[in-house]
């Protein structure tokens, strides 16, 4: 929106506009429902891109009257009145590829006074659309698939999976933190996967038969077909794997993320809300890589993807926490910013003995909201809008 020849307010400056939105009652009084910010010394202001939802604006009623109101900003909160017209969101709306619509601001009191009065200015709206706000589950119930995909650390410093003192120790009750972690969050996601093959793959390892460390192998130990069925599939993957592998180290997770990012990227190329990725590592500790971790991250944030860290241990994870950008965007070691927060750090301690729900709960509170904001930032709505 814009401003052209705007009354003159100020006694020795131009005038400070801002606007103010109004909708109207059921009982005819008019109520605030936006207000611009204040574009300082012009009679021509142009004011930023703004979103209101439509229920605010005029109860969903494209047809119901919205009072504009254009004032001078003073700093004792006594603003002077500039002008002022009525419009409703239909005819906003024709303001669009291009077209401007303008409304005279009008002052009444002028207008009764002079006979020659036109106007204080005019208001420019040089574009307006409806567009529909979707929620994570219209893009579920639209035909998004979450793509699911496992890493587990099988890092040296997780100890000898035959001691009891190991984190990969499976117990007599047939459990260890890493399975107790897979599970909490796995059966809650694969609810959202259609065929539920999930890809899991381990790091941190030597293999046989050339004992080589490897940072992306399948735990199925089938490099062509990583896939396991279900949540029950991979834990099954993961028993047997556990006798035939060497911990080792360093704990590198950029092999692991990169690896989910190009299927990610590959998804990007249908231009649909098609296909979201998660990937889920277990990890006991400190990242080796944290460079190279940093910079996938930040790459991996232009894709359909989320990352999910549950650190599993007593180990320090204040590099876990760094990476979970909740109170800042991550940065990349050459000063790359994440173009949104992908990470949810969540360490499985605080919630060892409570139910297996709170954890999967604090995990996967992100991830909503998360493939929304990946979705609507590209432009795309849900690809069937059935149940939408």
């Amino acid at each position: 929106m814009a401003g052209r020849k705007l009354d003159k307010k100020d006694l020795f400056g131009k005038s400070d506009p801002f606007l103010e939105f109004y909708k109207q009652g059921d009982d005819g009084k008019w109520m605030l429902v936006h207000r611009t910010e204040v574009i300082k010394y012009t009679l021509d202001p142009v004011w930023k891109p703004f979103t209101v939802p439509l229920q605010s604006l005029c109860n969903g009623d494209i047809e119901k009257p919205i009072k504009i109101v254009c004032f001078d900003y003073d700093n004792d909160g006594g603003h002077d009145f500039i002008g002022e017209f009525q419009t409703t969101a239909i005819k906003m709306c024709e303001a669009h590829d291009g077209l401007s619509v303008e409304f005279d601001c009008i002052n009444p009191k002028k207008q009764k006074k002079k006979r020659s009065y036109k106007n204080s200015g005019v208001i420019i709206i040089k574009s307006c659309k409806i567009t529909r706000d979707y929620s994570f589950l219209d893009y579920i119930l639209g035909g998004c698939q979450l793509m699911f995909t496992v890493g587990i650390d099988f890092t040296a410093s997780n100890g000898n999976p035959r001691d009891a003192s190991s984190l990969h120790y499976i117990n007599p009750m047939g459990t260890n933190e890493y399975l107790s972690a897979l599970w909490s969050v796995g059966q809650i996601i694969q609810d959202y996967d259609s065929d539920k093959l999930f890809p899991a793959l381990g790091f941190g390892a030597q293999l046989p038969p050339d004992w080589k460390v490897s940072h992306e192998f399948a735990i199925n130990f089938n490099p062509t077909s990583p896939f396991c069925s279900g949540v029950d599939g991979i834990i099954e993957a993961y028993s047997a794997c556990l006798p035939h592998i060497r911990f080792y180290g360093p704990t590198n997770f950029s092999p692991i993320i990169n690896h989910v990012a190009r299927f990610a990227a590959q998804a990007t190329q249908q231009q649909s809300a098609g296909q979201y990725f998660i990937l889920l590592i277990i990890t006991d500790g400190v990242i080796s890589d944290m460079d190279e971790t940093r910079h996938a991250i930040v790459q991996a944030s232009k894709l359909p993807m989320s990352i999910i860290i549950i650190g599993v241990g007593n180990a320090d994870f204040s590099a876990m926490e760094f990476l979970d950008g909740d109170n800042r965007m991550l940065r990349s070691h050459t000063g790359e910013e994440a173009s949104r927060d992908i990470v949810q750090f969540v360490p499985f301690r605080e919630f060892r003995n409570a139910p297996k729900e709170t954890l999967a709960k604090a995990v996967l509170a992100e991830l909503p909201q998360q493939v929304v904001d990946y979705f609507k930032s590209h432009n795309l709505p849900p690809i069937k809008s059935e149940g939408v």
